[in-house]
């Protein structure tokens, strides 16, 4: 792969899929590529930021149908949604994409165009299984578990149209080879080449069984796959395939990508197919593919099912959008997964910001004023070498820490020299040479006598040597914590009347950063607070306003129940088969499904829900409960009778449960597991596995086909080797507790919410 040209820099985001709002794991990676764009902006680099929303495919499709939108209105509103808070963040994207606009279809159409006529796709069939929630073909028989996501697989048998992967195993292997750097961190180079070694098959990239996507150039019955749709984003928005001089002048300086920065569960997708893809249409592969970890919420990916999702704008709207960002780039190393919780931020806040950046302005600001007529920075005698030498040392390891993305060391390193910094004010004591100084009279004067002077000296600094030496290290602070900090850098330095630091940056002030660069004389503006202590109301409030979006979001979803059909969480996007990483990765799905919209058949109409089958005189009074756990089905069963009423729970705690209409496809005797059924099962939207402990009061072949009531957003959980995502609702009869499954009386559509 060619030198990088150090002049231009390229760098994106991955295009996150509308099937969700925004929420603070979509934030982390677009905060992460904004800092490296500031940084290049402000060492010269002409910087190009890309994000975007990938808008087609057949979860879309079936969601907006729910929603009882087009798909068109439906990914515009929520891509609307992502643009809006990137804005509110001040995020500095250049361009952002819909994979709707006419410049990507345009561009999409010529790569298939261009890979078809160099003989990389030819046509054919396709029959077996493919995952909806991963966009995602898979090999097995039917009821095979997505590699990825663990849900159950669909059927599909279609005309497609197809690429040669398998004539790229051998080049990719050589292109890793050679480019060890392609793939980070070490965990992602390692798999994609374990994927790649295991053998390579030709991959399906057209679609005829729906129509929302692009079409294929001259073969209209067919959509471009989702993915190969997705991927050519990153050269579509650059200009390839357009035949303005000027778009296709800027696609020649800024392509290759430096950067693709992307999620870790999209790894085979970005660093199998797309260099493929590219190689055979003759472009250049990206420089390298960084993959961050993920967010987690109390050690649990952060997941709409589980009701875990945590907003930026809560967090911006209590400690503004600086307090996010350096919690983000700070706590989490990149690469790693990392946890996020509203006392660990407050924590982070008070403790680095208010307590040690803020504090740390904040005092040397006052003094100064305080000691020198209007704010005016006094000139030092000379050099401390233990602090100057210091502050170079740490802009060189600070910009090498920043550029292996260890934005978390850099961080570690520059607050050690803020304490540094802090314990050289506090060892110094210049206020007690204030005071000394009050008592023998004006500074002026006294600078005139020797002796007088000799005694405002500590360890033989004056104290304009101590607080220029103070100011110029905050100056230094500041200039590297800007593209972490934007706001908060900026207002520092203002008021270090050091004017606008945008326009530092525009002028690549970060090339010649280094010590001495702050001249006496300057004024400084009057001591504001930068960070305000956050009181311990704080996490209330943010716990509250993540309170009442969900609530608002369960009424915004009722309403659209009440007019159409219900809403519900759709699957989106990725794990390993069963396994604690299995769990982890069967949530992060939820993070690209719709705010609370589920999809149901393509045919079902709007129907009333909640209406449970009428039940025989003596199940009337029995408590429905979900099926028992395997532990559960083996403990001796107890009657509601005598025994006292549960609790009350509000309409809120209520609304979390997110009870569906499915249907089960598949029923089988867990082996060694005499109470156990697994089941897979049709929500409409998509298909999962669930365990029951019903074996002992229902014949497996029975419930092939009969239409259940699931708890579908409870947390997945592993028995017997095996993965529940979900409970099914059953009547408890007494006198032992045997289970009669809820049904209904009317025709519900699949995936129709009870409420």
């Amino acid at each position: 792969m060619a030198k990088p040209d150090a002049s231009h820099f390229y760098l994106t985001t991955p295009i996150y899929y509308v099937n969700a709002r925004p929420h603070l794991g979509h934030a982390y990676s677009t905060i992460v590529c904004d800092a490296i764009a500031r940084r290049k902006r402000a060492m010269g680099i002409d910087t190009w930021f890309l994000t975007g929303t990938d808008e087609h495919g057949q979860k879309i499709e079936r969601s907006a149908q729910l929603a009882g939108r087009t798909p068109m209105e439906f990914a515009t509103a929520i891509s609307a949604e992502f643009r809006a808070l990137w804005d509110r963040l001040g995020l500095t994207y250049d361009d952002f994409i819909r994979t709707t606009e006419e410049r990507h279809k345009r561009g999409v159409q010529k790569l298939f165009a261009t890979l078809r006529d160099r003989g990389y796709i030819y046509k054919g069939s396709y029959t077996g299984q493919y995952c909806v929630s991963d966009e995602l073909y898979v090999d097995g028989p039917p009821g095979t578990l997505c590699p990825n996501c663990g849900r159950v697989t669909e059927t599909v048998s279609e005309e497609n149209y197809f690429f040669k992967l398998s004539a790229f195993e051998r080049k990719l292997l050589e292109f890793y080879d050679a480019n060890p750097y392609f793939m980070q961190p070490e965990s992602t180079r390692r798999e994609v080449i374990s994927f790649v070694r295991s053998g390579l098959k030709d991959l399906s990239v057209s679609r005829t069984s729906f129509a929302w996507g692009i079409p294929v150039p001259d073969d209209e019955k067919h959509v471009v796959y989702v993915w190969l749709d997705a991927l050519a984003n990153y050269i579509t928005a650059l200009g390839y395939g357009s035949a303005d001089p000027a778009e296709q002048k800027r696609f020649e300086r800024f392509w290759p990508a430096d950067i693709h920065l992307i999620g870790k569960e999209i790894s085979r997708f970005h660093c199998v197919y797309w260099p493929a893809f590219l190689m055979a249409a003759g472009i250049a592969p990206p420089r390298s593919v960084k993959a961050n970890g993920w967010l987690l919420f109390e050690d649990t990916k952060m997941s709409k099912s589980i009701g875990n999702i945590v907003r930026a704008e809560t967090v911006d709207s209590v400690l503004g959008a600086d307090a996010l960002r350096y919690f983000l780039l700070r706590e989490i190393p990149f690469g790693q997964d990392g946890s996020f919780s509203f006392d660990a931020l407050v924590r982070r806040y008070n403790g680095d910001l208010a307590n040690g950046y803020g504090n740390l302005v904040s005092r040397v600001v006052a003094m100064t004023h305080q000691n020198f007529l209007d704010g005016i920075v006094p000139a030092s005698s000379e050099p401390v070498p233990h602090i100057s030498d210091a502050a170079e040392a740490l802009i060189v390891r600070y910009f090498e820490l920043f550029d292996a993305l260890d934005f978390s060391g850099a961080l570690r390193e520059l607050w050690q020299f803020i304490s540094r910094v802090d314990s050289y004010i506090s060892e110094q004591a210049p206020w007690k040479i204030t005071s000394i100084q009050k008592a023998l009279g004006n500074l002026d004067e006294l600078r005139k006598d020797p002796r007088k002077m000799a005694a405002l000296k500590s360890d033989g600094q004056d104290l304009g040597t101590i607080l220029y030496t103070a100011a110029e290290a905050i100056r230094i602070i500041t200039a590297l914590i800007y593209p972490i900090l934007p706001a908060s850098a900026s207002k520092v330095w203002r008021q270090m009347g050091l004017g606008d630091i945008q326009d530092a940056a525009k002028h690549a002030f970060l090339t010649n950063l280094a010590w001495g660069g702050l001249k006496a004389g300057t004024k400084f503006g009057e001591p504001a607070p930068l960070f305000p202590r956050a009181e311990k109301d704080a996490i209330e409030r943010m716990q509250n306003l993540e309170n009442e979006n969900n609530k608002t979001a369960v009424e915004a979803a009722a309403d659209k129940e009440e007019k159409t059909v219900a809403p519900a969480p759709a699957p989106a996007a990725t794990s390993v088969a069963p396994t604690t990483a299995t769990r982890r990765q069967t949530r992060m799905e939820n993070e690209k499904l719709t705010q609370t919209t589920a999809v149901p058949h393509e045919n079902s109409k709007p129907v009333e829900t909640g209406k449970v089958h009428s039940v025989p005189e003596d199940v009337a009074s029995a408590r429905l409960k979900t099926s028992p756990t395997e532990a559960e089905a083996g403990a001796p069963a107890s009657t509601d009778e005598g025994t006292p009423q549960p609790a009350h729970i509000t309409i809120d705690d209520f609304a979390k449960v997110d009870l569906r209409v499915a249907q089960v496809l598949v029923a089988e005797r867990v082996p060694k597991a005499d109470k156990l059924l697994r089941l897979e099962i049709d929500l409409g939207y998509e298909k999962r596995q669930i365990l029951a402990g019903i074996a002992q009061h229902y014949e497996p072949e029975k419930l092939i086909g009969r239409k259940i009531v699931i708890v579908a957003n409870l947390a997945p959980r592993k028995m017997r080797g095996l993965e529940s995502n979900g409970m099914l609702l059953a009547a408890s009869l007494p006198p032992d507790g045997a289970p009669v499954l809820a049904g209904f009386l009317e025709d519900v559509p699949l995936g129709a919410r009870l409420k």
